[in-house]
């Protein structure tokens, strides 16, 4: 199956390929694997229509027997049994057809979550830092949604409305050949009426799509900043620009709604009644066709009512479904900035750490590390200070490919870190951050997320180590205590004492604690600067802090200043040497 190379930070493996080139081609390679399912759908609209189809005739038969003088009752009961047979049959048709429907959508649903999904966790961190939140939410949601209605009830119902037109075809040459005029007349109209409303529809559910994803992102901002909002006061002003992106959706699904109110198909239903019945009488009048044939081929014609009538809104649900595609599509075919090299050194490291003439500038331009050149040995400690923005962070960020150099190169080992494979390159470097991230799981899976197999004595170790197992025994559940998303049920310094476990847990050989102990009162501090004393031995630790009694003690300390290294040198060097290190002392 065809499929195009999409860069990903990782490729996660999937059971299906699918073609990625355009929304329509992806979908049917979705499809694919569920030919069955189409099959079972094609046959269950073909019995429908055509047993539908057979009741005109039936009636059409039943009519004739009843004018003849003497009226000829004794054909009314086969025919009625006859009816009664087709139609519980065409209701098993019917069914058979809406369960495959179904069954294909919700597959087809559950299959592009899956990928979305995969595709999200294979992205790099530049690609999420600039994607907003609740628009992916959108597209991973509704827009998901939208793709299984455009195929129950959206594919279903136009299968099956396209079959209904075909047994025209079939059925009226029966009674007189020239009865074929009206539907054609009406099917030729009815396409080109629709490939224009579909042409005009594909931009406005766009535009529907687009603003909704708008409005989730506007709503998943909002959330999250909920305490910054109350803190301010400004519920009054988050409410009125959420009224307004509600508006715009508002807006677009009133045009869709504008559009679908004006489309001609009930006009061309109309006329083809009118046509075709006159059509029929002047036969009749010339003697051509019976009174019963009539009859049979207006009820014929009313089989036209279903397509007319469900293509108003089941041509509209697979537009939207189209749409939700393409946005769906966009977001996982856009390029990732990292490469997994899969085939790259997986080789335990020492943690010797080199960073050799490297810049770095964000993909909006912005540069943020500018010529910095300065080398670790294995197992040292080294401090990294400086003034917020100073680029301290994304430094650290480059040493596990978060991101990637712009130019120079980091070295671990002396391999450049690009030709390492980069889960083992990220399996061996752990990073504690200050805002620390907990799941809504609980404190002993909190901890072993770097290490899922870890045993209970593990955890309790690592724990201890971290000054986090005193406190867990508080909770009544122990380490089975389930936090909040985000671990905000948790103080900050327990947030991060529990991000220090989970470090010592997995045995990382190079650690970077990025301002991670801010949060810590005084009378912990003492305890965890033991833990990470102890924590840091036989591995090459970086510490991004302002905390004077971390810096002392390192091997190397690196001030930065504006994406520069201002000084670099041990704490006595520094403080007979820079200006910039000893003035943090004396501030």
């Amino acid at each position: 199956m065809a499929s195009i190379s999409i860069p990903a930070e990782f490729t996660l493996h999937r059971k299906n390929s699918y073609n990625r080139t355009t929304a329509i081609r992806w979908i049917i390679s979705h499809a694919r694997p569920y030919t069955w399912i189409v099959v079972m759908i094609i046959i269950g609209a073909i019995g429908n229509a055509a047993l539908a189809a057979y009741v005109p005739a039936l009636t059409g038969n039943a009519f004739n027997a009843m004018i003849k003088i003497p009226a000829d009752t004794s054909v009314l009961l086969p025919l009625a049994i006859t009816l009664g047979i087709s139609q519980i049959i065409r209701g098993v048709l019917q069914l058979g057809r809406n369960f495959g429907a179904e069954l294909m959508a919700q597959f087809m649903e559950r299959d592009i979550r899956d990928e979305l999904y995969l595709s999200l966790l294979g992205k790099s961190m530049t690609f999420h830092n600039l994607q907003p939140v609740g628009d992916t939410m959108a597209r991973a949601t509704n827009d998901v949604r939208e793709v299984n209605f455009m195929f129950n009830p959206g594919v279903n119902l136009v299968v099956g409305s396209f079959m209904f037109i075909l047994m025209l075809f079939f059925a009226a040459p029966r009674y007189h050949p020239s009865l074929l005029l009206t539907p054609a007349i009406f099917t030729v109209f009815y396409f080109v009426g629709l490939a224009r409303y579909l042409k005009t529809l594909a931009p406005i559910t766009d535009e529907v799509r687009a603003t909704f994803g708008k409005m989730n992102t506007h709503l998943s901002e909002s959330l999250d900043g909920v305490e910054i909002m109350k803190g301010a006061a400004q519920e009054d002003a988050e409410v009125d620009r959420f009224v307004i992106n509600a508006r715009r959706v508002r807006d677009a699904f009133v045009r869709q709604g504008d559009l679908e109110g004006r489309y001609i198909a009930m006009l061309l239903l109309g006329t083809a009644y009118a046509g075709g019945l006159v059509h029929a009488l002047l036969l009749f009048r010339a003697g051509t066709i019976d009174l019963g044939s009539v009859i049979a081929y207006f009820g014929l014609l009313r089989l036209l009512e279903f397509p007319t009538f469900t293509a108003t809104w089941a041509y509209s649900q697979i537009s939207s479904g189209l749409s939700s595609a393409r946005r769906i599509l966009e977001l996982i075919n856009r390029e990732s900035q990292l490469d997994q090299n899969a085939a790259g050194l997986t080789s335990g490291m020492r943690g010797e750490i080199e960073f050799r003439g490297v810049s770095f500038a964000y993909p909006n331009g912005e540069s943020v590390i500018e010529d910095v050149s300065f080398k670790v040995k294995q197992g040292q400690t080294v401090a990294i200070v400086g003034q917020t923005g100073a680029g301290k962070t994304s430094l650290a960020k480059l040493i596990n490919r978060t991101y990637d150099t712009t130019a120079g190169q980091v070295l671990i080992d002396g391999v450049d870190v690009r030709e390492w494979n980069l889960a083992s390159l990220r399996e061996q470097i752990s990073i504690i951050e200050q805002d620390i991230f907990l799941f809504s799981r609980s404190l002993s899976d909190n901890i072993a997320f770097g290490k899922p197999g870890a045993t209970k004595e593990e955890i309790i170790a690592a724990s201890i180590a971290a000054q986090a197992h005193d406190f867990i025994l508080e909770f009544d559940q122990t380490y089975g205590t389930v936090v909040g998303e985000r671990g905000v049920t948790l103080s900050g310094g327990q947030r991060q004492r529990i991000a220090l476990a989970r470090a010592f847990l997995t045995d990382p050989r190079i650690l970077v604690l990025d301002d991670s102990t801010s949060a810590i009162d005084s009378a912990t501090e003492d305890k965890i600067q033991r833990a990470i004393s102890n924590a840091a031995r036989g591995r090459t630790t970086f510490i991004i802090t302002h905390r004077l009694s971390q810096i002392r003690w390192a091997d190397l300390i690196i001030v930065f200043r504006k994406g520069k290294i201002a000084a670099i040198g041990t704490h006595d060097d520094l403080m007979k040497t820079s200006e910039a290190y000893s003035r943090i002392f004396r501030d």
